[in-house]
């Protein structure tokens, strides 16, 4: 029997309990904003209000990242949410530690049924997709945070207990050091799946469980694999059901074998059977040693509602989706993209609380169209009769010799960003930009996200304004959270330089046109022939202010 050897497991940063100052004391403190959480979305949350200047606390039963033990978890960041950490200022460390893809490979047996590359046809300063291990960017996070110095983040602190209130929240809270009570105008819930704080005020979340069986084995190699995402759709190696093949940060690979559903996930975990999985795919030579070994089922839910009140949710506490195409962990990032922004102008008196209702209705929307794909996804990986076991046979077959059925091969379709419905306040729909490579007018390089960065307001687009109507929209609307830059123009407002990359994206770009672009990068509206008047009521549009005077 082969004796297969596990790697030293990674050390876990962590960092002190702290007491807080509510101990000892008899009033019950009020902060504007709590996090419960310290996942992938309540520290982007965190993170993302700290940049915008806005205080928060952030709460967290652990003092560390990650789950200690598993090394992958979520592996697979997509442009969407690099783009948000390129504003939020780690982008580089995340790029720097981890593995830049965007080939892929989809093999029937031992066919290539087709491959694809997901950079065609991207603008972005970011690529479509980066492996990293989920500890890793949780802890880039931290330490984000901790360098932006506004974000009381208290670890070994556990909610206990969750009371609405008419103008916000309550929480009881229990630490090392004894328990106490705070107050907060609003309260984020990211604990995640099992979220306490939902299961306490009894709200439904339509959870569903599948049979599917999965084993992960994180490995790394003495002689590497070719760095692209492979995948089999009925591997033989794998008794002719799926496999999933990528590369990590530090060398690790990350494959994950469909599993029979009754199996005995101890038995499939153990090292000499995950070791005759890989000897039986990359033959009885291989040299190998694992990170990790670990099974896993998935489920998947969604809350009805995001928002309660003053309480929010983000996250997996708010929605679960299979993991095929990498939909959970961006998705739980782009909520906070999407929320961080809306409070901030609101705290800042910039926003009616009607601003914070859309974000319900934008990631809501996000969370059932990834639900639908995922499930798409989930049932032709795993057929649940014979008639949909032989309409897989079938697109399978065609993939490899006609265009038109590749498109049907779904092993997961991967994360992209996800366009908003049309509605009060987005009367166009919300179509989200890429991080554009832009230049000013004298030369100088600049980003869409480095504009977004600085400060929370709406960039306006307006291509080739006059100088009167320019100088008639500085006075209009020098106090509203909306920063004005031409693209061309005679130097009147602050100009970027004319692209047709940026006007193709922006889908405008003809002398007078205006894109207002809102603070999560998502295009708001275009005007064909702007005015000062008709910017100001696009802009208390996509405010949620349709009640505010001009």
């Amino acid at each position: 029997m082969e004796t297969d050897t596990f790697a030293p497991a990674y050390e876990l940063p962590s960092w002190p309990f702290e007491s807080p100052p509510e101990l000892g004391g008899s009033a019950i403190r009020r902060h504007p904003i709590v996090i419960v959480g310290a996942g992938l979305a309540g520290l982007t949350l965190a993170c993302d209000l700290a940049q915008r200047g806005v205080r928060a606390v952030l709460l967290d039963e652990d003092d560390t990242v990650g789950v200690r033990g598993a090394s992958s978890r979520g592996i697979c960041y997509a442009q969407k949410s690099l783009e948000i950490f390129e504003r939020l200022g780690l982008y580089r460390r995340v790029a720097d530690k981890g593995i830049t893809w965007s080939f892929g490979r989809t093999f029937s047996g031992e066919t290539e049924v087709y491959s694809f590359n997901l950079q065609t046809g991207s603008v972005s300063a970011q690529p479509p997709f980066i492996n990293l291990q989920q500890f890793y960017i949780e802890w880039f996070l931290v330490d984000r945070i901790l360098e932006l110095g506004l974000t009381d983040v208290r670890w070994k602190n556990r909610a206990t207990h969750v009371e609405p209130l008419a103008d916000g929240v309550r929480l009881e809270i229990e630490t090392p050091a004894g328990a106490y009570t705070m107050e907060t105008d609003y309260l984020i819930d990211a604990t995640g799946a099992s979220s306490p704080i939902r299961t306490q005020l009894g709200l439904e979340a339509h959870a569903s469980r599948s049979t599917d069986r999965w084993c992960i084995s994180d490995v790394r190699f003495k002689k590497p694999l070719p760095v692209e995402r492979w995948t089999w759709v009925d591997a033989p190696f794998n008794d002719g059901r799926a496999v999933w093949q990528h590369l990590m940060a530090d060398g690790v690979w990350r494959i994950d074998y469909q599993m029979p559903e009754d199996c005995d996930t101890r038995q499939i975990s153990r090292p000499e059977v995950a070791g005759a999985r890989l000897r039986e795919q990359l033959g009885p030579d291989v040299e190998f040693e694992f990170v990790w070994i670990g099974p896993y089922g998935y489920r998947d839910h969604l809350l009805e509602r995001f928002r309660h009140g003053r309480l929010f949710f983000i996250g997996d506490s708010a929605h679960v989706v299979s993991p095929f195409g990498a939909r959970g962990g961006n998705t739980g990032i782009q909520d906070a993209g999407n929320l961080g922004w809306k409070l901030a102008l609101v705290l800042q008196g910039h926003a009616g609380d009607a601003l914070l209702d859309t974000y319900d209705a934008e990631r809501r929307a996000a969370a059932v169209q990834n639900l639908e794909v995922t499930s798409r996804s989930a049932r032709f990986l795993a057929p649940r009769s014979p008639a949909e076991h032989r309409l897989r046979r079938a697109v399978v077959a065609l993939a490899a010799r006609h265009p038109f059925a590749r498109a049907l091969v779904n092993t997961g379709r991967m994360s992209v960003a996800n366009d908003y419905p049309a509605a009060p306040h987005l009367p166009e729909g919300g179509r989200s930009v890429q991080n554009l490579p832009l230049r000013r007018a004298d030369g100088t390089a600049t980003t869409l996200m480095q504009l977004l960065a600085e400060g929370t307001q709406c960039l306006g687009l307006w291509f080739a304004p006059s100088p009167e109507q320019a100088r008639a929209a500085l006075d209009t609307l020098a106090a509203r959270p909306l920063r004005l830059l031409a693209v061309g123009g005679d130097g009147t407002l602050p100009t970027l330089q004319a692209d047709e990359t940026l006007s193709r994206q922006l889908g405008a770009g003809a002398p007078g046109s205006f894109v207002l672009v809102r603070p999560d990068a998502y295009r708001a509206a275009v005007l064909a022939n702007a005015t000062p008047a008709a910017i100001a009521t696009t802009l208390r549009t996509a405010l949620a202010r349709e009640g505010d005077r001009p």
